[in-house]
């Protein structure tokens, strides 16, 4: 009986062996499953080259920088039309004066009133163009007997005058003006030669 109990015993360690073999053995093909899927994933995503990496992270800061300097552009133009503006706004308002008065001198003639009234009227408005222009610093471009100079005057004619040296401008024809350095309207000029 102990012989069969034995043999018994050894007949169930040997089944719970086989058992255990063949569970190490499912298992083992189950993990070399999982092991095939993971690196067949891993085939079809290749890996990130680092130059890759480098140019989509420069890719992206310049499209970002585009983006800033639109805006930029956009806020500049913005900028620029509201001071142009303002500038208008501000020469306008400083020859609103020289019109009303301008509109009270044409009233004046119609009436006919008293023409040395008319006069001094129109002296008066031709002071506030002066005054006008003195507060924007615009300033008349000397040019009456001034050497020609081709980058503040305009030469419409040449004129013959002994008594002037060449050059020398002898008569305005219409006067110019000039903001700073820069020139707004050149003096036309009738310039002197003795040849």
């Amino acid at each position: 009986m102990q012989d069969n109990e034995m043999k018994e015993k050894k007949a169930e360690q040997k089944a719970a062996e086989a058992k255990a073999a063949e569970q190490e053995t499912a298992e083992a093909a189950e993990a070399e499953k999982a092991e095939d899927a993971k690196n067949a994933e891993e085939a079809a995503e290749p890996e990130v080259d680092p130059k890759d990496a480098k140019i989509e992270e420069l890719q992206n800061r310049l499209l970002r920088l585009q983006a800033d300097f639109e805006n930029f552009r956009r806020r500049t133009n913005i900028e620029k039309e509201q001071l142009s503006t303002f500038v208008t706004a501000n020469v306008v308002g400083k020859f609103l004066k020289v019109l009303d008065n301008f509109e009270r001198a044409e009233a004046s003639v119609e009436k006919g009133d008293n023409v040395d009234a008319v006069v001094d009227g129109m002296k008066k408005i031709r002071r506030q163009f002066e005054d006008a222009f003195k507060d924007l610093k615009v300033e008349e471009i000397e040019a009456q007997n001034a050497k020609f100079d081709p980058n503040i005057h305009e030469a419409v004619m040449r004129g013959h005058n002994p008594e002037l040296d060449d050059e020398i401008v002898d008569m305005v024809f219409e006067k110019g003006y000039k903001l700073g350095d820069k020139v707004i309207r050149h003096s036309k000029v009738r310039v002197n030669t003795n040849e």
